[in-house]
């Protein structure tokens, strides 16, 4: 199973869908076809992994302040990133060769799994990345009762 969404396949409608990597396994409740949940920009590039103990994202936030960016969960658990990224102000007499740098209103959002901690979700900005670590709860191992065997 690849952690790249397919465009081609059969994982997500639209391109600004939810993207819920724990929809074809077991232990969750299904695909994200919640009405509304769909990023008007999904411009910002986030990296999602799984260490044993946390889910941990990675947002590449250039240029913005810790001030500009809000970090959310929602019921659902769902984790939300949004945020504003300013145009820079022009001047009367420049002239622009080339504006490749995007700006405007950025979100994008995840649904976590069962297993985090939603309570205790921290969040860090250094050097522009945005570090947002989701803990894990503890498994809990079901009580194992052995059995004599009579006769």
């Amino acid at each position: 199973m690849s952690l790249i969404p397919s465009f081609f396949g059969s994982r997500r409608n639209n391109t600004f869908d939810l993207w819920d990597p724990f929809q074809e396994f077991p232990f969750t409740g299904g695909a994200l076809s919640v009405p509304g949940e769909t990023a008007s920009f999904a411009n910002t590039r986030i990296d999602w992994k799984e260490t044993p103990e946390a889910h941990v994202f990675k947002a590449d936030l250039p240029g913005v302040k810790k001030e500009e960016v809000k970090v959310e969960v929602e019921e659902g658990r769902i984790l939300q990133i949004s945020g504003d990224r300013r145009v820079e102000k022009e001047e009367k007499n420049d002239k622009w060769h080339r504006v490749e740098r995007s700006s405007g209103k950025f979100m994008r959002r995840f649904r976590l799994p069962e297993n985090v901690k939603v309570n205790e979700v921290k969040a860090a900005m250094e050097n522009g990345v945005l570090t947002v670590t989701v803990p894990k709860a503890e498994v809990k191992k079901p009580d194992v009762k052995a059995i004599d065997i009579s006769g």
